[in-house]
């Protein structure tokens, strides 16, 4: 054997080692993980995202945070960093979790699809605190909500261009053209 098996990381332990490096990582249970860059389009989403969760959310309790922010705990010990996640409870400045995420968004790439609609759905799932997961696409106008009342399993809709997706767990409203607004499509491939 070339190497010797290493002890798993901690969440404490990845959460230094993660300070002192470049480049983003999430936190599978075990080690770390680096998150590949996005793509304009992701970049425009995301943004939007932040804007209209932050615009409706001012003046209350809740709070969004970006990816840049404190990460959510999951099952197996591991943390994801959302693109955006909204807590309506009080955290410290120097936290590196965000405690008790309310709602959870997520939005794909061609290589996170699975991830994003499987994995990331178990995962999300287990923290009792969420109450909506939304993945928003970046190929089209398409959100997938999954939501839950209680510890049940998601109910799941979809909603395209020209929907509102209502948010009451945080008591607002957002039209789902308004993530999309700057995003640029490709043309569909001609015949």
């Amino acid at each position: 054997m070339d190497g010797a098996l290493r002890k798993p990381m901690t969440r404490e332990e990845f959460f230094d080692w993660a300070a002192s490096r470049p480049g983003r990582y999430e936190f599978d249970g075990h080690e770390p993980v680096g998150m590949t860059g996005g793509t304009n389009n992701h970049g425009r989403i995301a943004r939007n995202i932040l804007v209209e969760l932050h615009t409706r959310l001012r003046g209350t309790p809740c709070e969004v945070l970006g990816s840049d922010a404190g990460g959510v705990a999951t099952h197996g010990n591991r943390v994801r960093y959302p693109e955006a996640s909204v807590t309506c409870t009080q955290m410290s400045g120097k936290g590196h979790l965000v405690p008790d995420p309310v709602v959870v968004f997520e939005v794909t790439s061609p290589t996170s699809a699975h991830m994003d609609h499987a994995i990331k759905l178990r995962e999300y799932h287990s923290v009792p605190s969420i109450r909506s997961y939304v993945v928003v696409e970046q190929e089209g106008v398409a959100l997938t909500i999954h939501t839950r009342s209680t510890q049940a399993p998601w109910s799941t809709c979809l909603l395209v261009q020209g929907d509102t997706l209502d948010l009451p767990e945080i008591g607002i409203a957002v039209e789902v053209d308004a993530f999309y607004t700057g995003v640029a499509f490709d043309p569909p491939p001609t015949p």
